[in-house]
């Protein structure tokens, strides 16, 4: 089975590479890790009239219609630039809770800004460290308001609009929709590791939301982040290759004892080790894009197995790439940090490394629970 893009896609890769090569550029992501701003918002108002905030929401909410397919094209693009942007809480996990769970009244006052650009959404699941679980929920909803915390929601600071998981009177589960300009909302900013990313501790005091349908089954949720996953996968792969490429470029420049230090043998294992990983990640990466796109039963195995591949390989290649630059790579003038505070990032959005690797496990054992079903 070929999982390889068409030539259309292949256009839309090149098209997005080109574009945040010139409006992305280091210097970007550098001036946001300077500052206290949220975001690029002028580099934001440039890719939203490039349409990629609109690239999966239906024609008739004001979106493109188009697939996962040229999100993921457009979300490895993303990783690659390490574009200082709300896209992936907006895009990823927003926008996909509110098609899936969203009433029509609500897609219809809420997508067609989201694909526009006016409006940003961010989705809020943790209240701490840690996976989340439905038992660890405790925001509470009731008579209409919020009362509570969510720690740590990305691009709080950014968004108009939050998706959260709560629960009711009754101690069941629900996602709730609210607006995050209201006085009964406190945002507090929650340092990480990447600071060109925004982080904040929300805290609900009687905040006016609405409930998006009845209630939810934890699995479903599981599945939104199964979908989610398979994005952050390719976001990964993106800023994966680009390390690779800025230690090649590095390794062929860099002269010591009177030759390119890419000549050594230290050196060739490095990047070796590097492409060898990203290849493997991408492999798996195909393959959940297809599952993604295909809405194939495959999926949660699908995702998970990216989705760790996709961690390994990023973190491998982020870090590699410190190796191969030596000290100067360890210092604040030289961009390499950005790659590896964004891998390192990424590691734990919607889930660590281990989590999604009990995900692959209990896939594996799912799907052989079901070959022996079928078989007898």
């Amino acid at each position: 089975m070929n999982f390889e893009f068409s030539d259309e896609q292949l256009m839309l890769r090149e098209q997005a590479r080109g574009f945040l090569s010139q409006h992305c550029p280091p210097s970007s992501v550098r001036q946001v890790l300077d500052s206290d701003v949220a975001y690029d918002q002028p580099l934001w108002q440039k890719v939203v009239e490039m349409g990629w905030t609109a690239t999966t929401i239906p024609e008739n909410y004001g979106g493109l219609g188009l697939g996962y397919y040229e999100l993921a094209i457009i979300a490895e693009e993303m990783g690659r630039a390490v574009a200082p942007l709300p896209f992936s809480s907006s895009v990823y996990l927003a926008t996909e809770a509110l098609l899936t769970f969203a009433s029509d009244e609500q897609k219809t006052r809420w997508l067609p800004k989201l694909a526009s650009g006016e409006l940003i959404a961010t989705f809020a699941l943790t209240e701490g460290s840690g996976a989340a679980t439905e038992e660890d929920t405790k925001l509470a909803f009731a008579d209409g308001v919020l009362k509570g915390k969510k720690a740590p929601v990305p691009d709080a600071r950014s968004a108009q609009l939050l998706i959260t998981t709560a629960k009711n009177t009754t101690g069941e589960l629900l996602l709730c929709a609210c607006e995050l300009d209201q006085p009964a909302i406190t945002l507090t900013s929650v340092r990480t590791l990447d600071f060109s990313r925004d982080h904040s501790l929300v805290t609900f005091d009687n905040a006016c939301a609405e409930t998006m349908g009845s209630t939810v089954e934890w699995s479903q949720l599981e599945t939104l982040l199964d979908r989610a996953a398979v994005l952050f996968a390719w976001e990964q792969i993106g800023l994966s290759d680009k390390a690779l490429e800025t230690a090649c470029d590095y390794a062929k420049q860099r002269y010591a004892f009177g030759r390119a230090i890419g000549s050594f043998q230290a050196i060739k294992h490095k990047l070796a080790g590097m492409y060898v990983k990203n290849t493997l990640a991408r492999s798996n990466a195909y393959f959940g894009a297809w599952a993604l796109a295909s809405s194939s039963e495959q999926l949660p195995l699908a995702a998970a197995t990216a989705r760790v591949a996709a961690i390994q390989a990023s973190l491998y290649a982020t870090q590699e790439n410190i190796q191969t630059h030596g000290g100067m790579g360890y210092t604040w003038e030289f961009d390499c940090q950005f790659y590896y505070r964004r891998a390192k990032l990424l590691s734990l959005v919607i889930g660590s490394e281990r989590h999604w690797q009990d995900r692959v496990v209990t896939g594996l054992e799912r799907a052989h629970v079901e070959q022996t079903l079928s078989g007898a």
